[in-house]
């Protein structure tokens, strides 16, 4: 590849920030990164960063120009792929942003089952806030997104979607464990543990509020594992959707109750970005993954409940 050692010398001083953190990154001397830098900046005519006390940054200039690397090696990790996938070596990475919620339960499943069948496929699991997921793929820096309710972005290009409704989870010792259905009016008179506002779940959550009544939670945090071991202790209640809470559910040591009056959903997207194509390893792992979602959304849907997901 044209140049190759240069970009890849370049993208990572952009992401360490730093010439000599880079260097022993690469297991290179921290001259030639820096040679490397201060050619291409003569050659651009324009500065690729500004130096500051502690580090370096990229300047306008160089925010273009790692685009445009990120891209290539990008680009160019896709065609190895292909072409290896041509010679029958079916080998390759996918790396996959998703957030931690999904990185601790669902996808997990979906990793582990994967890699079962094709162990010589590598994957990588980034985990980030909802606006970072999206940005990773954008950016090239993830071959694929999978996350709730991500934003629109015309960079990116939706797979899948999967709708799932709110419920209202409980221990079994709970004044509403025997319930089928219940109302959002009726949770607020107990302990309310919810997602924070860092969390896309805390948005679905308050649209599921009536006009005049308020959210009050006794505790509010990032970590679903956290709202799923107080709703184990009652009288607290939380709010997820129902595969959130498939192992619990499945074992008796959470009770999932469906939310009535209420047509809030949670978004599961599968995205990848709009331009290029994926490599042939990024399309088989999203193909699976695709699936497994599909089989685990019908077994949790009880008989006779609405379908709520949007196939590709």
């Amino acid at each position: 590849m044209l140049h190759g050692r240069a970009l890849r010398y370049i993208d990572e001083v952009a992401r360490q920030g730093s010439i000599r953190k880079a260097a022993k990154t690469l297991h290179v001397a921290a001259s030639a990164v820096n040679r490397y830098i201060l050619e291409l900046e003569e050659e651009l005519q324009a500065p690729i960063f500004e130096r500051l006390p502690r580090g370096l940054k990229l300047t306008s200039s160089g925010e273009i120009l790692i685009q445009h690397i990120r891209e290539t090696l990008q680009a160019h990790q896709r065609m190895r792929a292909q072409i290896q996938s041509l010679r029958g070596l079916n080998r390759g990475e996918v790396v996959v942003a998703t957030m931690a919620t999904l990185a601790a339960g669902r996808l997990a499943d979906i990793v582990a089952a994967y890699r079962e069948k094709h162990p010589q496929v590598s994957l990588r699991i980034m985990v980030g806030d909802r606006a970072t997921v999206a940005e990773m793929v954008a950016l090239g820096q993830a071959d694929l997104a999978i996350a709730y309710n991500l934003p629109e972005d015309t960079r990116l290009q939706r797979a899948a979607e999967f709708r799932h409704a709110l419920g209202a989870v409980v221990s079994p010792g709970h004044p509403l464990a025997t319930r089928k259905t219940v109302r959002m009016s009726e949770c607020l008179l107990y302990p309310l543990v919810l997602a924070d506002r860092s969390l896309s779940l805390r948005e679905v959550v308050e649209a599921t509020v009536p006009a005049r009544a308020t959210l009050a939670p006794v505790v509010e945090t990032n970590s679903m594992e956290l709202m799923k071991r107080l709703a184990l202790t009652a009288p607290h209640i939380t709010f997820l959707n129902r595969l959130d809470v498939d192992r619990e559910t499945a074992t008796g040591e959470l009770i999932f109750i469906a939310l009535t009056g209420t047509g809030s959903l949670q978004r599961l997207n599968i995205l990848h970005r709009a331009r290029g194509s994926l490599s042939h390893a990024g399309s088989h792992f999203l193909h699976f993954a695709q699936e497994r979602l599909l089989a685990s959304f019908d077994e949790s849907r009880p008989p006779g409940e609405p379908t709520d997901r949007d196939p590709p």
